[in-house]
């Protein structure tokens, strides 16, 4: 294996995932693919074309020419265009089609894997023409992968793999963005904390600490009176950080204690995916 030891945990948690999604998708009938997904405007398939369009583009695979149809609402902006259209050009494929692509990917991508031997910080092509690091496109694409793996398994009514390797890679991912939440969407007062606290299969505590510029930093370490404490579980976060579900509708769900105007701001920005 000639994987850089940096890129293995997401080559692993990759394979983790995407075996999982092939195991729950191979004995599906024809109707379940057309379910409905957590994830809005997605059923099944369009969650597995997705998946399979992503790792097309890590392959290098040319992006499919199609147009999109006008009466798509839940696309609104340029990167869910972007995105869409590798699920659209396949939404009438039937499920023998997209099991079988889906283990050609797999298999394609696999190999890939097998011969990866450059640095982390090599550059290559993101969504929209970006270019991020080798590193940063791996560790996102774990990270996508194990989301849509769980509203698959929520669609499916097939919980699970909620402490799996995609599931830290996960929490770190999108940790990574409460800062931003905090102190610039929320606008919490300068020199404060705000202490999340997360219990279930993947736990943790985390500070979000705004010094006197208004620039937020994530800490490990609790903090004494904080301005808002939010308390709730892994998975409640796991969907509101992606927008899965409101606020409004988990409120059974999380505790919030402090500042009641700022716990409400925090969580009504507390959605971190495009």
């Amino acid at each position: 294996m000639s994987l850089h030891p940096t890129l293995q945990p997401y080559a692993d948690a990759w394979t983790h995932s995407i075996e999982a999604i092939s195991e729950l998708v191979q004995p599906l009938p024809e109707a379940d693919w057309n379910r409905r997904t957590p994830c809005p405007g997605w059923s099944v398939r369009d969650i597995v074309s997705h998946v399979i369009g992503l790792d097309c583009e890590m392959l290098g695979d040319p992006r499919p020419i199609h147009t999109l149809p006008r009466d798509l609402f839940h696309v609104t902006n340029d990167h869910q265009r972007y995105m869409e259209m590798q699920v659209d050009v396949r939404r009438h494929h039937t499920a023998p089609e997209m099991t079988a692509e889906l283990e050609y990917t797999i298999i394609r991508r696999n190999r890939q894997l097998r011969n990866e031997s450059r640095d982390p910080g090599t550059k290559v092509r993101g969504p929209l023409g970006t270019e991020l690091t080798l590193e940063e496109s791996m560790r996102r694409h774990a990270f996508d992968v194990w989301a849509h793996e769980q509203d698959l398994r929520s669609a499916l009514g097939r919980p699970g793999n909620l402490d799996s390797p995609g599931a830290y890679i996960a929490r770190d991912v999108l940790l990574d963005e409460l800062p931003h939440v905090v102190a610039e969407k929320a606008q919490a007062p300068r020199s404060s904390a705000v202490v999340v606290d997360v219990h279930g299969p993947v736990e943790f505590l985390r500070t979000i600490r705004v010094d006197i510029q208004g620039r937020g930093t994530l800490e490990t370490a609790p903090a004494l009176g904080p301005a808002v404490t939010l308390t709730l579980d892994w998975e409640t976060y796991l969907r509101l950080a992606c927008g899965r579900v409101t606020p409004d509708a988990v409120t059974d769900h999380v505790k919030t204690e402090g500042d009641t105007g700022l716990a409400a701001a925090i969580l009504r920005n507390f959605t971190v995916t495009k």
